[in-house]
């Protein structure tokens, strides 16, 4: 008996020895543009640098509009034989759900405006009124499809799709996939702004902490606000960075074009921030509520309980304020202004 027991208690002591403890890994780089640092906890120091680099190259190939021979590039220049594959069918399905809520304030159709305002690979284009209504006819969710076999059908084959506001936070998801396939239970995925989180920081024992730019520093220095998150995806949209001059006229246009008028949209709103169960659906309301009325956005927000906002704006008497969901005031830390 007594022997039975110091095999049990020897064994016990060996599988105590050899267990790894939970190490923080960092793997940092550049994709989409931008930047990505992801942070994950696993049993000693694991190298996902490989993997992780695959996941961006796979996204590229199916929905980057700067890769000519990409699946995204050959359907805006007409070839209607592609077959999508997993990724473009649910960034589709996404962008679909997004543009229903937001009354078709978000729309990836607006690929031919986007270039035309000169924010994509696209040449720019000298605008007025007319150009852009003739540019309008070629703008419009509801004017395309995806059939059962995988293709994409336009209605008019020069329309052409613009994922960018969408593909990145989609990309974090995939790279949390990859992360929840290893079993790590504990990471932070961020990739230009953009936020995935899972499980907590293991070295605080605390939820991730993330802050928010602030669009009216322009050092970019200070934070308008720190959340913290936990399971929690978190995207944010503002014209304060990507915008452009016209060397002509002096004048500033926006990044973010309304699909519904075809102008780039310059309005009160500076900032948004979204909280959602996933990146890509973060993203794509970030963008959308960048566009709609900020009535119209506190509307919306008040009927979704999965969707939680953070807006900064110009209010009537030119200071800068903000508004929140209550489901983003829990996840507060401290505001920054």
């Amino acid at each position: 008996m007594k022997k039975a027991c110091f095999v049990i208690l020897l064994s016990f002591l060996l599988c105590c020895k050899t267990e790894k403890p939970l190490e923080k890994n960092i793997a940092v780089g550049e994709a989409m543009g931008t930047t990505y640092a992801i942070t994950y906890f696993a049993k000693g120091q694991v190298d996902l640098q490989n993997e992780i680099e695959s996941v961006f190259a796979e996204v590229y190939q199916s929905m980057s509009t700067y890769i000519p021979n990409s699946d995204i590039s050959r359907i805006n220049s007409g070839d209607s034989t592609i077959v999508v594959d997993d990724m473009f069918k649910k960034v589709f399905e996404v962008s679909k759900k997004v543009h229903k809520a937001s009354n078709g304030y978000f729309d990836p159709t607006v690929g031919v405006l986007v270039n035309a305002w000169g924010f994509g690979p696209g040449e720019s284009i000298i605008l007025d009124s007319t150009k852009v209504d003739s540019l309008l006819q070629f703008v419009g969710f509801d004017k395309v499809s995806l059939t059962k076999k995988g293709r994409i059908k336009k209605l008019n084959p020069a329309i052409e799709f613009d994922f960018n506001a969408v593909a990145k936070g989609y990309s974090i998801d995939l790279l949390g996939n990859l992360l929840d396939e290893r079993g790590y239970k504990n990471y932070l995925v961020e990739v230009g702004g953009e936020i995935l989180t899972k499980g907590t920081n293991v070295l605080s024992g605390k939820r991730w902490t993330v802050g928010i730019d602030n669009p009216t520093d322009l050092s970019y220095r200070g934070s308008a606000a720190v959340v913290s998150l936990e399971n929690k995806a978190l995207a944010s949209s503002g014209n304060y960075r990507k915008f452009r001059i016209d060397e002509r006229t002096g004048e500033k246009y926006v990044h973010s074009v309304d699909p519904k008028t075809g102008y780039t949209k310059n309005s009160n709103v500076l900032a948004t921030t979204v909280l959602a169960k996933d990146c890509a659906s973060a993203d794509a309301f970030a963008t959308a509520f960048m566009v709609m009325e900020l009535e119209d956005t506190k509307a919306y927000l008040k009927s979704d309980k999965d969707v939680d906002a953070f807006i900064i704006f110009i209010g009537d008497d030119g200071t800068t304020q903000s508004y929140m969901t209550p489901g983003f005031e829990n996840s507060l830390v401290r505001m920054g202004f």
